[in-house]
């Protein structure tokens, strides 16, 4: 907020004290011969009277009458001059031979200098000097009070566009973190409500449909595994009896395309369920070396290759930490399958605890993956062009549900280059207040 009011203060202290210095000499320029008759009309009866002051005495008392009217009009100057005298322009000169009074203008249009001719040679003066340094104080304090009054103005203008406003960013940031049923709930009277109003339409409709689609996904995925366990159950009956070599090799190819299929129903169900912003973590404090420890049991027997060695470095003291087990469970072992379709011969899992959170990675020694594809492998159903395969991979959600299963628990998932030549995932769980 305080950005903002900066900004909008200073745009209008600065205009206003531009048009304070500009727009009074353009409005003097442009009107100058009504603001010179006004200051003549308004000098004229001082400048009788000073005029019959010197005509009531002979020229040589001139000096003494203007030296004694000069102690007497202070601060004011009066002054006999020449009218020759090069103080004057040709035109002020010009003027004063023909008997003429004559002022200069200055600041604001007020008159600086106001002269008359007394005889054909002689002219007397009256000079406004400028304002002392005191009054001219007085002044920037007048302007240093109207810049604080307008910043207090500016204050309670912009204080209800800033709770609206950031009423509105705090909905944006929860909505899009998953709590869809989140509202602004602006006033229409507020000077945002219009944009308020159309924001919640935007975001009811968007609840819509994404229920309407995880509703659709859970049903469908519910059905399917009906009868994908009875097609399995009857493929098993089918198996047990005594069979031709082709035929229960075709039987038990389609037993391996089933069991395929409710892999996909089962990892359909988990990314939905994890779609689901009502189920929140379940955080639990669990020793991290044990931890990571179950987590390399549970897929020790899924390796491939007996020549793939995977290493673990723990970092520093470790201790406890809390976070989900399950979830962070799933998005580990969904990593290091995935590390295990593209590595060589190595992968390495690193744990360390630090400032803020804990920080877990799985390196590969793999080919790694293209800067340009490091986004896009974590959307769901998406793969790279050389794992097309379903062989090699999957079915293109196991990195979007590691993901969602970090951001769930307020961590993030990323992809960089890894120091074993393959790719490394990173993860990051922050700790709990």
């Amino acid at each position: 907020m305080f950005r903002i009011l900066f900004r909008l203060y200073l745009v209008t202290i600065v205009s206003y004290s531009a048009a304070i210095y500009l727009v009074p000499d353009l409005v003097v320029m442009a009107f100058r011969d009504r603001f010179v008759t006004y200051n003549l009309d308004f000098s004229r009866g001082l400048q009788s009277l000073i005029t019959k002051q010197f005509h009531a005495a002979p020229q040589e008392q001139w000096p003494e009458i203007a030296a004694a009217m000069d102690k007497e009009f202070q601060p004011l100057h009066i002054v006999l001059t020449p009218i020759d005298d090069p103080v004057f322009t040709p035109i002020e000169r010009e003027r004063l031979h023909r008997g003429e009074n004559v002022v200069r203008i200055g600041d604001w249009g007020w008159r600086t200098l106001a002269v008359t001719p007394l005889n054909a040679d002689m002219a007397v003066r009256m000079v406004v000097p400028p304002d002392p340094v005191d009054v001219d104080l007085l002044y920037w304090s007048i302007n240093v009070l109207i810049g604080a009054m307008l910043l207090g103005c500016l204050l309670l203008w912009l204080r209800p566009h800033w709770r609206d406003l950031e009423r509105l960013k705090s909905t944006a940031e929860r909505f899009g973190k998953g709590h869809l049923s989140e509202r602004t709930r602006i006033a229409p009277s507020s000077n945002i409500g219009s944009l308020a109003n159309v924001f919640d339409t935007m975001a009811g409709d968007i609840e819509n449909l994404l229920n309407q689609q995880r509703d659709l996904l859970n049903a469908v995925s519910h059905e399917l595994r009906t009868p994908l366990t009875r097609l399995d159950f009857g493929l098993a009956l089918a198996l047990s009896e005594d069979l031709p070599a082709a035929s229960r090799e075709r039987l038990q190819s389609l037993v391996a395309h089933i069991r395929e299929l409710d892999e996909l129903v089962l990892e359909l169900l988990s990314y939905s369920r994890l779609q689901n912003p009502a189920q929140s973590p379940e955080r639990i404090e669990v020793s991290l070396d044990e931890f990571i420890d179950s987590i390399l049991g549970s897929v020790d027997e899924e390796l491939e290759s007996p020549d793939i060695v995977i290493d673990v470095l723990l970092h520093g003291q470790l201790e406890r930490f809390a976070l989900d087990p399950r979830l962070t469970a799933r998005a580990i072992q969904n990593l290091l399958r995935n590390a295990m379709r593209y590595c060589e011969k190595r992968i390495q899992i690193g744990v360390q605890v630090i400032a803020g959170g804990c920080e877990i990675w799985v390196d590969d020694d793999g080919i790694g993956i293209p800067d340009d594809e490091r986004e896009r492998i974590f959307e769901p159903f998406y793969r790279l062009d050389r794992s097309r395969d379903r062989a090699t991979g999957g079915f293109g959600l196991g990195l979007a549900i590691s993901r969602r299963a970090l951001e769930a628990q307020g961590g993030t998932l990323t992809v960089e280059s890894s120091p074993l030549g393959g790719a490394r995932f990173r993860l990051w769980l922050p700790a709990t207040a």
